[in-house]
């Protein structure tokens, strides 16, 4: 139970660390759009468990796909979640913001050094 409640602390701390590099307005609308419509297929599953055949998540996807590209710009990555989303259960899996951090993950490394921690300092 410890270990879980480490590892949940430690996800939190992650993605506000990734939340907050976050500079420009348009990824912050992206993420928030892109891990609603994930969180939303999943939370409200039985409006989407018909997958390809259920309207709510096709109109859904569409949207979503939509703003993304409008926000972030066209990318590959967003051809296999759209493809994705069409698979029964395959909404489970949250396509939209693992297609949004293929895309974005270039635009969020800064210019500083990263400094590592000495457990992984190479020795000769």
């Amino acid at each position: 139970m410890l270990l879980q409640h480490q590892i949940v602390i430690r996800s939190q701390a992650v993605f506000r660390e990734y939340w907050n590099a976050i500079k420009e307005p348009e990824l912050r609308t992206a993420w928030a759009i892109a891990l609603g419509a994930d969180a939303l297929q999943v939370a409200a599953l039985p409006l989407f468990a018909e997958g390809g055949i259920s309207p709510l998540d096709s109109a859904l996807d569409v949207v979503v796909a939509f703003l993304l590209i409008r926000l972030v710009g066209w990318h590959w990555a967003f051809l296999p979640s759209m493809i994705a989303e069409v698979l029964p259960g395959a909404d489970l899996f949250p396509t939209w913001s693992a297609a949004l951090l293929f895309v974005t993950r270039d635009r969020m490394k800064s210019d500083e050094p990263v400094i590592l921690p000495p457990e992984h300092a190479v020795r000769n």
